[in-house]
């Protein structure tokens, strides 16, 4: 036989042949120039309403909001063409996720609270607008619940607090930043961008763009009159007096009435036209909507008891929580409103008034009883920090056995006993 010889197409038939463009390659990546075809590229998202067509693209969307899908498509890449239309991942995926079992376990749920609740939760309003799928309904039922117990908590072990204090430590308890950390802490990770195809178990929601914040910034430099304008509050609800007005003096007993349950401001207003949201928000309302899940799905016991374990056990030094700018003239108030006489600074003890580095010891006492004691390097020093002992003593009283109002429900609760109810902080 005659030997052929291999020489320009040699390579050709030597060399393992590729094809230029597989089918799964064809339907991952369309081409970009437009072709003659019937059909569009499948992860197309289709305009959808903001209500009533999660279920729908779930179930298989109807005609007019589910992405066009050629029939010729290989299945498992039809499945990721109906994911991808999705706003948020399905509630039928949830069973399927590692991250979603491990969390359930990790935070000890009851097999009673199911795993697609605990789906639902790490869905934010920015990811998904469907209120029937996203956690705005929990999140707001667990902040009321947080907030119940975190202030009757607070008020039943420390009655005498100021109100500055008790919000200071409402907010330190379950505050944004607070909750930030907790959401760290139970190992959950928020996604980069949230869709139907992204794992149930990370938290979906959409952070503020910093091309967004330096444009916001930008427009502030250039007009400065109307960033003065958008960073006006205005309260809203509960009938605030005059709420087109612009400045006003707010106290204590405004901050107690029309603001939150942290002392801030309730700001309301136009919506932005980007539903963006802050990684301290969406991990605040993600804790919220927990205890709301398990308030819901096991009862009132469960919830106190979920609060106790992750909220209550975190240690809060409310001492230093303090900051008194007369304290001597706070001090002086409080003597005389409590019918005690006029307090006074005595020298205990002394050394090195000559040195270098004297210590002084200084008492105020109130007739025969000493009510503080501090120390300094010079006497005003030590006498200012004995008042503030003395007041920081009078405010931080707590009744030995305390016990919360929440603490009486159920069949085989301890009958309620009133707790102490102070007259107030000392208003100058």
């Amino acid at each position: 036989m005659k030997a052929l010889r291999l020489l320009r197409w040699s390579g050709s038939v030597l060399s393992p042949r590729r094809r230029p463009c597989s089918i799964d390659q064809f339907y991952r990546y369309p081409p970009v120039t437009r072709c003659l075809t019937t059909w569009t590229s499948p992860f197309q998202h289709a305009v959808r309403e903001p209500k009533g067509n999660h279920a729908q693209a779930e179930a298989g969307q109807a005609e007019d909001d589910a992405p066009i899908i050629p029939e010729d498509m290989p299945e498992h890449l039809q499945k990721e063409a109906r994911l991808r239309a999705l706003p948020s991942p399905p509630l039928s995926e949830a069973r399927s996720s590692a991250k979603l079992a491990a969390l359930h376990a990790r935070l000890s749920l009851s097999p009673r609270l199911p795993i697609e609740t605990l789906a639902r939760c790490l869905v934010d309003e920015t990811a998904d607008p469907n209120p029937d799928f996203n956690n705005t309904s929990l999140s707001t039922l667990g902040r009321e619940l947080y907030g119940y117990h975190t202030s009757e908590a607070i008020l039943c072990r420390y009655p005498r607090l100021p109100t500055a204090v008790v919000f200071a430590a409402m907010s330190a308890y379950v505050g944004p930043n607070t909750l930030t950390q907790i959401t760290k802490e139970w190992g959950v990770e928020l996604v980069a961008e949230p869709g139907g195809e992204v794992d149930p178990g990370y938290l979906q929601c959409k952070r503020v763009d910093s091309m967004l914040v330096r444009k916001h910034s930008k427009d502030s430099v250039d007009d400065p009159a109307a960033a003065l304008e958008r960073s006006q509050p205005r309260i809203v609800g509960l009938n605030h007096p005059n709420p087109e007005q612009k400045s006003w003096r707010r106290g204590v007993s405004s901050m107690t009435v029309y603001d939150d349950e942290f002392g801030d401001l309730v700001k309301g207003g136009g919506q932005s036209t980007v539903p963006t949201t802050t990684v301290e928000d969406a991990c605040a309302r993600f804790v919220q909507a927990v205890m709301g899940a398990v308030y819901l799905h096991r009862g009132k016991h469960a919830a106190r008891t979920f609060f106790k374990e992750h909220i209550l056990s975190r240690h809060l030094n409310i001492g230093n929580m303090f900051e008194f700018k007369q304290p001597t003239f706070d001090l002086t108030r409080l003597c005389a409103r409590e019918g005690l006489e006029s307090p006074v600074a005595r020298i205990l003890s002394e050394t090195g008034r000559l040195s270098r580095h004297p210590v002084f010891i200084v008492g105020v006492f109130a007739g025969r009883e000493k009510l503080g004691e501090g120390s300094g390097s010079s006497l005003n020093e030590a006498r200012v920090r004995a008042a503030v002992g003395a007041l920081k003593g009078w405010y931080l009283y707590s009744p030995l056995d305390v016990r919360v109002p929440s603490d009486a429900e159920g069949p085989n609760a301890k009958p309620w006993k009133p707790v102490l109810i102070d007259i107030g902080e000392v208003v100058c």
